[in-house]
């Protein structure tokens, strides 16, 4: 496997919620086999919900913060995953060689209710990104060793 791990970023429109949770999760799970960020096209603040749903399935959330896509324009990137489709229509075109993909949820910040009934929909957004992601990181990580073992074209 190259020595080099694989670079995912996250976009989402506001970077508080989605793209937190998966920035988190991919780099608790995937560990040093990945370099996770996440990015907002308008972003705002991290999503108390966040962290504490975060939190409670004991996920680190340490450096998490609300960043703009104008800090990762340069690229690098070998997946550029939105999981919104109001950033999937508004995000950038990142340079160079990398996959981009969609996997859309549902904002939990836009809920209504109490703050439990919130909880309660940031919890099945946070077990639905992580349930993606589990599937995610054998496909990357395999797809990365064949790249590795391909060479130059």
């Amino acid at each position: 496997m190259s020595d080099r791990p694989i670079s995912v970023l996250f976009v989402c429109w506001g970077n508080s919620a989605r793209s937190i949770m998966s920035e988190a999760i991919l780099r608790q799970l995937g560990g040093p086999a990945f370099e996770v960020a996440s990015a907002g096209i308008e972003p705002s603040v991290v999503n108390p919900l966040t962290i504490r749903v975060l939190e409670s399935a004991r996920v680190d959330t340490t450096g998490l913060r609300s960043k703009s896509v104008d800090e990762f324009l340069e690229g690098g990137f070998d997946y550029v995953i939105t999981v919104c489709d109001t950033a999937r229509q508004s995000c950038p075109v990142f340079p160079g060689d990398h996959e981009q993909l969609h996997w859309g949820y549902d904002d939990p910040a836009a809920a209504t209710g109490t703050e439990e009934e919130r909880y309660a929909v940031f919890e099945r957004v946070m077990a639905q990104i992580a349930a993606r992601i589990r599937l995610f990181i054998p496909a990357a990580l395999a797809d990365h060793e064949r790249a590795s073992h391909a060479g130059p074209a």
